[in-house]
């Protein structure tokens, strides 16, 4: 054995042993978890090295490399631009507290989801089971199967009176992954989104991950919490993209009647640059005498219009994940293509229930008005149940399943062992604390005098909520007299 050999043989010995050693620490961190720190660990490597620290020894063709030490690099754990500016769902993050909360064994009532508490219909659950057992349960195409593309094409035109092609229409995993494809899709940095306030906690919030700028129209609770058609003419600039409408109104309930849309669509058509993303996703839970006016059925607005609709609400599929949006066949490419580098196509079989959802018949058939009669029900409970406490103010819900109703004469009230109320966040905490409800504090919606409770549960649920609510009351007293 020469001398060279000998020294590379005693250097392979050595390092086997170092990794033996190696193994050894891991095993033992594994078994004990918190002595695991990823960022420790990486701190000892190097993407540099020089030859002044190592030594390199040669064996016929190849070489051993032993590194003797490394340069410390610390890891850059900054985010981006766009990720920093957008801000968490405060509803998600309410619904996660509060179903901790249940979880640890706190009797909390959630009333901050817009989740319908019916089961799936049958005949669109057996049309999923379906599915899988026949098979079903491969890639669809991006935009969706033609079967639930020309599905939805007959039921825009019955429903809706809008005539689209099936290249007209994309399928996606549920309306907000539609919305934010849309407003991707259509706006460039330094564009404005016109958004009436209260809006639905996301609207602002995918104006931003496009780089556009959300700009917010008050609206009142006198007025019903519509826009003012003058406002939003006062608003426009050379830089106005999109205007987000969204009727039936997550979270107020409010209903655009047509003569107001008409109203808008007259302000639009003067704007050459301005489109409109119409949110319909709650068309179908209305209340009589409250109609829907689908925007893009306007005259001269199809051009203009995308609209987002799906299968959450009406149909109680919001684990179903599926929603669509219709347009110009150039935007709704647009969209498509977006997709097809983000999460290709929806679920097939989600896409077999939904063709059994629009064949349940007009606006969803029997199934949907026996949703609608119970959660009609349920809103005028709430109604006439806050109606008779001093202090609140009210704008009758037309559509939808929320109540948004002002409570902010009890604000400035410091209550013993919690604190001071003084906006629609600490009002939501202390109901959470003192009367284990959990409601949706206004300010996530833009307007921090109110607070949404989201009446999708039963009327039983909704009455015990209630007669807490009420004796959290008490302590909070009107500073002034409403």
């Amino acid at each position: 054995m020469t001398a060279t050999t000998a020294s590379s043989s005693s250097s392979c010995s050595l390092q086997g042993s170092s990794r033996i050693g190696s193994r050894t620490n891991i095993h033992s961190d594994l078994l004990n978890p918190k002595s695991i720190s990823f960022s420790s660990n990486l701190k000892g490597l190097s993407l540099k090295s020089s030859a002044s620290k190592r030594q390199l020894y040669s064996r016929g063709k190849g070489s051993v490399v032993i590194a003797q030490s490394m340069d410390r690099v610390e890891v850059d754990s900054s985010l981006s631009p766009r990720v920093n500016s957008v801000k968490p769902s405060k509803t998600v993050a309410i619904t996660d507290q509060a179903t901790a909360l249940v979880q640890a064994g706190v009797p909390v009532i959630r009333l901050a989801a817009g989740e319908p508490d019916f089961d799936t219909p049958a005949p669109i659950a057996e049309a999923g089971k379906n599915a899988i057992r026949e098979g079903h349960t491969r890639y669809t195409p991006n935009a969706g199967t033609m079967e639930l593309r020309s599905a939805i094409c007959h039921k825009l035109k019955e429903e809706n009176g809008l005539s689209y092609t099936p290249d007209q229409i994309l399928v996606s995993n549920g309306a907000k992954q539609s919305i934010v494809q849309a407003v991707l899709a259509v706006c460039s940095p330094g564009d404005e989104v016109l958004i009436p306030a209260p809006y639905w906690v996301s609207y602002p919030e995918m104006a931003r991950m496009a780089d556009a700028t959300p700009v917010i129209l008050p609206t009142s609770i006198s007025e019903d919490f519509l826009v003012d058609p003058k406002l939003l003419e006062s608003k426009l600039t050379e830089k106005s993209r999109l205007l987000i409408l969204c009727s039936p109104s997550n979270p107020t309930g409010s209903v655009y009647p047509r003569k107001l849309l008409e109203e808008i669509a007259e302000i639009v058509a003067r704007h050459p640059r301005l489109l409109v993303i119409s949110d319909e996703i709650y068309e179908h839970i209305i209340y009589a005498p409250a109609t829907h006016t689908s925007f893009a059925s306007l005259p001269g607005m199809w051009d203009r219009t995308l609209t987002v609709n799906g299968f959450s609400k009406a149909f109680a599929m919001t684990g179903w994940r599926l929603g669509y949006i219709a347009g110009p066949k150039h935007f709704v490419s647009a969209c498509n293509k977006i997709q097809s580098q983000f999460t290709s196509g929806a679920s097939s079989i989600s896409q077999k229930a939904a063709v059994a959802a629009l064949g349940l018949g007009y606006a969803g058939g029997e199934a949907v008005a026996i949703m609608v009669k119970a959660f009609r029900e349920r809103r005028d409970f709430l109604v006439m149940s806050f109606g008779e406490i001093d202090g609140v103010k009210i704008s009758e819900p037309r559509g939808a399943f929320y109540l948004f109703i002002d409570l902010s004469s009890y604000y400035g009230v410091e209550v013993d062992g919690f604190g001071t109320v003084n906006d629609s966040e600490s009002l939501c905490r202390y109901f959470l604390d003192k009367a284990q409800v959990a409601l949706v504090p206004g300010d996530a919606f833009g307007d921090d005098t109110c607070i949404r409770i989201s009446y999708a549960a039963s009327l039983s649920t909704l009455q015990a909520a209630v007669e807490r609510i009420k004796k959290a009351l008490v302590t909070l007293k009107p500073p002034v007299p409403v």
